[in-house]
C-alpha cells in the first residue's frame, strides 16, 4: 500500500471502493457536502464554510457522515470535529477512516469501535429508524418540491424530516422553533407537499389529507398562499366572502385551507354579522393536520381564541410554528405542543451565514435626563417629577430640542442613502422625528424621510412598498413606532435606529430582525441605540432561540392576492397609561445640547457586544492561537497570500477589517500598519509608522539597486508612496494590477520593464519582505 498518497487519492483508491462494495451507489453519496455559507464578513467576504468529506443519504434522509484522512494518518484524526458536525446536522452515525482502518461512532450511545466494512444503505437506514415503520420510510423518501437550482438549507431539511418522522410515529402535537427569516413558510410548504404526495391521513386511507393552515394575520396567510402556488388548484381561503358566496356554507372542496383564526371564528366583522363560528360547520375530524403559524400568540392558552378552534379539531395533528423560546409569557404554548422537535436560532442563522450580522453603536446625550429649572418654559402640562429619565420622553414629557438633536445625530451616523428605519415612541414622535430629519438632511428629495404608521393609511403603505423595492433609493429613511416591527421584508435595511425604550425581548428581537435579511453587498447592519435597548444583549438568555414577532396588525380577513399587499395595521396600544396632558418643555437659549458619547460596541462571534477593554482582551487571548512569536507574525504578514489567510482567521474569530481599523485607532493612529498593532499588543514591540517603514526601505540601497531600468525603480518608489499614504490594503495580491495601470500603463508595459510578469510579481513580494523586515 502506497503510504504517500494524498487524501483525494486515498478516497478514490480505497474509500470509494469500500462504499461501492457495501452497496452505496453514486446517487446515495455526496462528496464535499457544504452545509453552511460561512458567516458574513466585511468586504463581501465569508467566514469558513462547514463541509463534510462524505455524506451518505438514503430514502430521503441523511444517515451518516465520513471523515476521511489520507493513508498514514490515524483513522480517527478529525473524529471530534466530525461528531460536532453530525450533531449540528442531527446525524447519529459517524465513520472515520484512512482507507486502511474504518471506525464507526454512534452519537446516541457515545461509543465507537473499529469495523470491517460500511453498513449497506438498508442496514444503515434501519439502524437510524424503526425498520417496521413503512410510513416513515415512505414519507421521508418523497423528494422536496424544488424548482431551478434551488436546494433546501440543512436546517430546513431537518425540520421537514423531523415532522415526517413524528407523524409516522403517531405524534399528534408538534412544535418547530425557527428564527424569523429562516423560511418557515417554505418549510410548511414542503411538509404539505410530502403529506399530499404520500397520501397520508389520520384514517390510514388511500386519499390526500385535508390540511388547515391557520394564521393570526392576513399578511401571513397571504404570503403563505403565494408560496403554495404549485398547489393553487387544491387550495382555498376560508373567509366571510367565501362563505357568503356559498349561501352561508363553508368551503369543503379543497385539500389545503388557509384561514386567519378571526375569520374561522367568524369575527371578521362582528357588528355586521354573527352567525356563529364558521369552524363549527366542519366536522371535528374534517382536517387531518392543522399547521398553526406564530402559535405562541395565544393559540394554546385555554382562554385563547385559537384554543376553541384547536379543541374543536382535536382529532387532527396540530403542528405549531414559532420562533419564541419557552418563557414565562408563553409557557402555555410549550405545555400544549410539548418540547420542540427542532430548534434553529438567530445566533445559528448568523453563524451559518444565512442571516446578516449586526454592529452596535450606543449614543448618549446630555439630555438623556431632564431636571426642570425655571429657565426653561413649560408650554403645557405640569411638572410632576424631579427627574425625567429616557423612558419618560415622549410618554409623559416632550422636549423637541432633544428630538432635533437625535435627528442630527442619526444623520451624522449613517450614509445618506442607506436604508434606515427609526423606531420612535409613538406616532406623534415619529411625525416630529420625520420633520426634523428632513430639516437637517442634505438630500433634496421631499420623500427622503417619511413616516409609516397606521395614521398614514394607504399613503404610508405606498412608501413602505417603495422602501422595500431595492431598485428605488427613495424613501431612504422611515420613521415609525409599532407598525414596522413586523411584516417588513426589506432586505437592504442597513440601519436600525432605536429612540424608544424596549422592555420586551420579544419586541427587541423582532426589531432587530428587520435588519437580518441577506442582501448582496450588505456585510452587516448597524443598530444605533439612543435608549439602552441593546443592553438586552447582555441578558443570560439572549443566546437562546430567538423571540418571534409581536403582533401589531389589526386582525381581520381579506381575499387572497397574487401580488403581496399590505393592510394598514393600527398602532399597538401601549400598556403604559399616558397622562391626560403631556408635559411639553421649551428649553432656554442658554441650554447647549450635544451628543456626549458614541460608543461602538464590538460584537463577538456569539453576538455579544463587547466593550473596548473586553474586545482587546479577547483579541489578545486569541492571538497566540494564530502565531507564537513576532517572527511567525512577520512571516505571515510579509506575504500577500499568507496575510489574507491570517486576516480571514481573524475574521472568523470576530475581528474583521472594520474592527481592526478601530483597534488601530485605539492603540496607535491611522498612520500605523495593522502589523505593528498586532505585534505591539502581542509582544510589546515598538510601533513604527508606515512613513518610518518606507524611509527605512528607501534607505537600503540594495532594494532599488537590483533594477537597471529607471522606470522599475520609479515603480517601486510609487508602491512605497502609495503604501505610506493608503495603508497595507495597497499591498494585497489583487492590487498589483491596479498599481501597474496607475503608474506603468498596461501589463505589456510592465513586462517590458521587468522582463516578464513573473519577475514583476517577485519584485512586488520581495518589496513587502523589506517593508516588514525587522530593523
Amino acid at each position: 500500500m502506497n503510504r504517500h498518497l494524498s487524501e483525494s487519492d486515498t478516497r478514490a483508491k480505497y474509500i470509494d471502493p469500500l462504499l461501492k462494495n457495501a452497496g452505496w451507489d453514486e446517487g446515495y453519496i455526496v462528496r464535499e457536502y457544504y452545509f453552511t455559507d460561512g458567516r458574513k464578513l466585511i468586504g463581501d467576504k465569508r467566514g469558513k464554510r462547514l463541509f463534510l468529506d462524505y455524506l451518505l443519504r438514503y430514502n430521503g434522509s441523511n444517515l451518516a457522515i465520513i471523515e476521511a484522512k489520507k493513508i498514514g494518518k490515524h483513522p480517527t484524526d478529525g473524529l471530534q470535529q466530525a461528531i460536532e458536525y453530525a450533531e449540528k446536522l442531527k446525524i447519529d452515525i459517524v465513520y472515520a477512516t484512512n482507507g486502511e482502518q474504518l471506525y464507526l461512532f454512534d452519537i446516541r450511545t457515545g461509543k465507537g469501535d473499529y469495523v470491517d466494512e460500511f453498513l449497506n444503505p438498508e442496514e444503515l437506514f434501519n439502524l437510524n429508524f424503526d425498520k417496521q415503520n413503512n410510513l416513515k420510510k415512505k414519507l421521508l423518501s418523497i423528494p422536496f418540491y424544488l424548482t431551478g437550482s434551488f436546494s433546501p438549507r440543512y436546517y430546513q431539511e431537518i425540520a421537514v424530516n423531523k415532522v415526517m418522522e413524528n407523524i409516522a410515529e403517531g405524534k399528534d402535537r408538534m412544535l418547530l422553533t425557527l428564527a424569523t427569516g429562516t423560511g418557515k413558510t417554505f418549510i410548511s410548504f414542503q411538509i404539505v407537499h410530502k403529506l399530499l404526495e404520500g397520501k397520508w391521513n389520520k384514517d390510514g386511507e388511500s386519499r390526500r389529507p385535508r390540511i388547515l393552515f391557520l394564521a393570526d394575520r392576513n399578511i401571513l396567510a397571504d404570503q403563505a398562499i403565494n408560496t403554495f402556488n404549485p398547489y393553487e388548484n387544491d387550495l382555498i381561503k376560508i373567509n366571510g366572502e367565501e362563505v357568503r358566496k356559498r349561501n352561508g356554507e363553508v368551503p369543503t372542496n379543497a385539500y389545503i385551507f388557509f384561514a386567519i383564526y378571526q375569520a374561522l371564528a367568524d369575527r371578521e366583522n362582528e357588528e355586521q354579522e354573527n352567525i356563529g363560528g364558521y369552524y363549527r360547520q366542519y366536522p371535528e375530524d374534517f382536517f387531518d393536520i392543522i399547521i398553526i403559524d406564530e402559535c405562541h400568540r395565544g393559540s394554546a392558552n385555554e382562554a385563547g381564541s385559537w384554543r376553541l378552534i384547536l379543541d374543536h379539531f382535536k382529532p387532527a395533528v396540530h403542528l405549531g410554528l414559532t420562533a419564541t423560546p419557552k418563557r414565562e409569557d408563553n409557557v402555555d404554548t410549550y405545555k400544549y405542543f410539548g418540547k420542540p422537535i427542532y430548534e434553529y436560532s438567530l445566533k445559528d442563522g448568523i453563524s451559518d451565514g444565512f442571516l446578516t450580522p449586526y454592529k452596535v453603536k450606543r449614543i448618549t446625550t446630555n439630555i438623556d435626563e431632564y431636571i426642570h429649572t425655571n429657565d426653561n418654559e413649560v408650554i403645557k402640562g405640569a411638572v410632576t417629577k424631579g427627574r425625567y429619565e429616557i423612558k419618560d420622553f415622549e410618554r409623559i414629557i416632550t422636549v423637541n430640542e432633544r428630538t432635533d438633536l437625535i435627528a442630527r445625530a442619526i444623520l451624522n451616523q449613517i450614509e445618506p442613502m442607506d436604508k434606515t428605519i427609526v423606531f420612535c415612541v409613538n406616532q406623534e414622535h415619529a411625525l416630529t422625528m420625520r420633520d426634523m430629519i428632513n430639516n437637517h438632511k442634505e438630500i433634496g428629495d421631499p420623500k427622503y424621510c417619511v413616516r409609516v404608521t397606521s395614521d398614514e393609511g394607504s399613503i404610508g403603505i405606498g412608501y413602505l412598498e417603495d422602501f422595500q423595492n431595492n431598485d428605488k433609493d427613495i424613501p431612504a429613511i422611515l420613521t415609525s413606532s409599532q407598525m414596522l416591527t413586523t411584516g417588513v421584508d426589506a432586505r437592504n435595511v442597513r440601519n436600525i435606529v432605536i429612540v424608544r425604550t424596549i422592555n420586551s425581548h420579544v419586541e427587541f428581537k423582532q426589531i432587530i430582525g428587520r435588519g437580518t435579511r441577506l442582501f448582496d453587498g450588505k456585510d452587516f447592519f448597524t443598530i444605533i441605540d439612543f435608549t439602552g435597548a441593546t443592553n438586552a444583549f447582555y441578558d443570560s438568555d439572549w443566546d437562546g432561540p430567538p423571540e418571534e414577532e409581536v403582533d401589531t396588525e389589526e386582525r381581520g380577513a381579506s381575499e387572497p392576492r397574487k401580488k403581496k399587499k399590505y393592510k394598514t395595521p393600527p398602532e399597538k396600544p401601549s400598556t403604559f397609561k399616558e397622562p391626560e396632558e403631556k408635559l411639553v418643555i421649551k428649553l432656554s437659549n442658554g441650554n447647549s445640547l450635544k451628543v456626549t458619547n458614541v460608543e461602538t460596541r464590538y460584537i463577538d462571534e456569539n453576538g455579544k457586544p463587547l466593550t473596548v477593554r473586553e474586545f482587546l482582551e479577547k483579541l489578545v487571548g486569541n492571538l497566540p492561537n494564530l502565531f507564537k512569536n513576532e517572527d511567525q507574525l512577520r512571516q505571515a504578514w510579509s506575504n500577500p497570500e499568507t496575510r489574507i489567510a491570517l486576516l480571514e482567521k481573524l475574521g472568523q474569530l470576530g475581528f474583521d477589517k472594520e474592527q481592526l481599523d478601530a483597534l488601530r485607532l485605539m492603540v496607535a493612529s491611522p498612520q500605523v500598519d495593522i502589523f505593528d498593532v498586532l505585534a505591539h499588543i502581542s509582544f510589546r514591540s515598538d510601533i513604527k509608522t508606515r512613513k518610518e517603514r518606507v524611509i527605512h526601505v528607501k534607505g537600503q540601497t540594495q532594494t532599488l539597486s537590483v533594477y537597471s531600468d529607471l522606470r522599475a525603480k520609479e515603480f517601486i518608489d510609487f508602491i512605497l508612496d502609495h503604501y505610506e499614504k493608503y495603508g497595507e490594503d495597497e499591498l494585497s495580491k489583487d492590487k498589483l494590477g491596479d498599481l501597474v495601470k496607475l503608474k506603468l500603463g498596461t501589463p505589456k508595459d510592465a513586462k517590458l520593464i521587468f522582463g516578464d510578469l513573473k519577475k514583476l510579481k517577485e519584485a512586488y513580494y520581495e518589496l513587502q519582505e523589506q517593508i516588514y523586515k525587522a530593523s
